[in-house]
């Protein structure tokens, strides 16, 4: 296999999706500052979201995809741009035709390891006819994969009688309670979908491969971490919160697409304010939200009295005025909040000291942020394994109160003003705080020297030099 000073040399491969993109950026660093060889694979759009980490030590490679080849708009290659479910079967069929460019690439570099996103289940077979060993990248919990495994296994929605009767998910670790509701669409489909046969494919993917890199740490989870290695049997290491690599402001600010407000502007504002006093609101980067439920949001943010920074993912109309703002909320709202329209510097806002709290979308890698700056949260789910990362925020951790949402929904609607306005006013003064804050500072110590995901990352990169050079 080569000498033994030969250096190891890792292929990192995530789908087009920022937030699978952003953290596998973040773990490409990691194992750079350890004197691995980093080099990530992407598309030609998605390259401006790595542009700004040069100088990271970690390499860009460019693959072609093939959108118009599997009936897709030209430049349509982020999920992002994905807006039906048969613009999602043709992303899943075009994603599949990277194959033979990925293996053409890794033939010609000859990397040591290839760290592939888990929605690319063949890429182990990828690596394997290189002779190298396949890693999975997961970006969701041990609690979330662990859970999934249990309903494939067990089917236990199945036997229910309605869509609201609460089932406990078997052989799994406390008494965690879910709904057919609460569950992805695909799940209950009598035909099985496109992206519910990926699903399979990347679960079954996780005993194939050489192992599964999990962003998360183990004090966050150690029953779910355990279950998931020791029960089920799959070889997996914790190297997380990722987002912690990012130190100084600057790098903070950098994470992701452009931020649509200046980052110095956005630290004056939270600088004038009292600590713990902010709510910040941020739902993630794909949510539809109809408009009467974004009306529903800014009364419950008007009512509740609190100071915000509400990042919405609508762009203001050509028109004056926007139909889901309640008339005059902006200038009734001055000095008080803070609107961002598009993308903002998460990490930078959650860690400032005047942010005490986080309604989220409970997107893993928002959890895990909110879980790393010390905050709690208000959880309001809506599709994706979400509401599995409720359950681990709200019943497991108690660092959240839930926001009453019930329904998996690709369109977002239906939560009331009142349930918002209690929320926000409960989440600045309950208990949950102080548990919020003692695991953030778990979550820093987890990647601090001698902590257990420092400990855990120096434990793979020991065993992938032993296997490959």
């Amino acid at each position: 296999m080569g000498s033994k000073s030969r250096q190891l040399h890792i292929f990192f491969f995530p789908l087009m999706a920022h937030g699978h993109l952003i953290p596998t950026m973040d773990m490409a660093k990691l194992f750079a500052e350890r004197g691995v060889k980093a080099t990530i694979v992407t598309t030609p759009r998605n390259v401006p979201i790595f542009s700004k980490t040069r100088g990271t030590n970690v390499d860009i490679q460019i693959i072609k995809f093939p959108a118009v080849e599997a009936g897709l708009p030209e430049g349509c290659e982020n999920v992002d741009s994905v807006t039906s479910e048969d613009m999602s079967d043709k992303f899943i069929k075009a994603t599949k035709m990277l194959q033979q460019p990925l293996e053409q690439l890794l033939e010609e570099y000859q990397p040591s390891c290839l760290v592939a996103d888990m929605f690319f289940p063949w890429a182990t077979d990828v690596a394997a006819n290189l002779g190298i060993p396949r890693l999975a990248f997961s970006v969701t919990s041990f609690f979330s994969l662990s859970s999934q495994h249990s309903l494939q296994l067990y089917e236990p929605h199945k036997k229910v009688f309605s869509d609201s009767e609460p089932f406990v998910i078997p052989s799994f670790p406390g008494e965690i309670k879910l709904t057919r509701m609460e569950l992805p669409d695909f799940y209950l489909q009598e035909v099985e979908t496109d992206f519910y046969k990926l699903l399979k494919e990347a679960i079954e993917s996780e005993f194939t491969s050489y192992g599964v890199v999990v962003n998360s740490f183990y004090e966050l989870e150690p029953a779910y971490a355990d279950h998931y290695r020791k029960v089920l049997g799959i070889k997996a290491w914790h190297i997380g919160p990722v987002s912690l690599c990012s130190k100084d402001a600057e790098d903070k600010a950098q994470r992701g697409k452009e931020a649509s407000i200046d980052e110095h502007e956005c630290l004056k504002w939270l600088s004038t304010k009292k600590l713990n006093s902010v709510i910040y609101i941020c739902l993630g980067s794909m949510p539809n939200f109809s408009d009467s439920q974004l009306l529903e949001l800014a009364m419950g943010i008007e009512a509740s009295e609190q100071q915000f920074i509400w990042v919405v993912r609508k762009g203001k109309n050509e028109k004056e005025d926007e139909d889901w703002l309640p008339k005059g909320f902006e200038k009734r709202m001055e000095g008080k909040g803070l609107i961002i329209r598009g993308w903002a510097p998460q990490v930078l806002i959650l860690d400032h000291e005047a942010v005490g709290g986080f309604v989220t979308h409970c997107g893993w890698n928002s959890t895990l942020e909110g879980v790393a700056s010390g905050v709690p949260m208000v959880t309001w789910p809506m599709a994706s394994e979400q509401f599995y990362n409720e359950k681990l925020i709200t019943q497991v951790l108690k660092t959240g109160i839930s926001v009453g949402a019930q329904q998996w929904t690709r369109v977002v609607d239906g939560i009331k003003r009142e349930a918002i306005e209690r929320a926000m006013t409960q989440i600045l003064v309950g208990e949950e705080a102080a548990r919020a804050k003692a695991l953030g500072e778990m979550a820093r110590r987890a990647v601090e020297e001698g902590g257990s995901s420092y400990s855990d990352l120096n434990a793979l990169i020991e065993e992938l030099r032993l296997y490959c050079l």
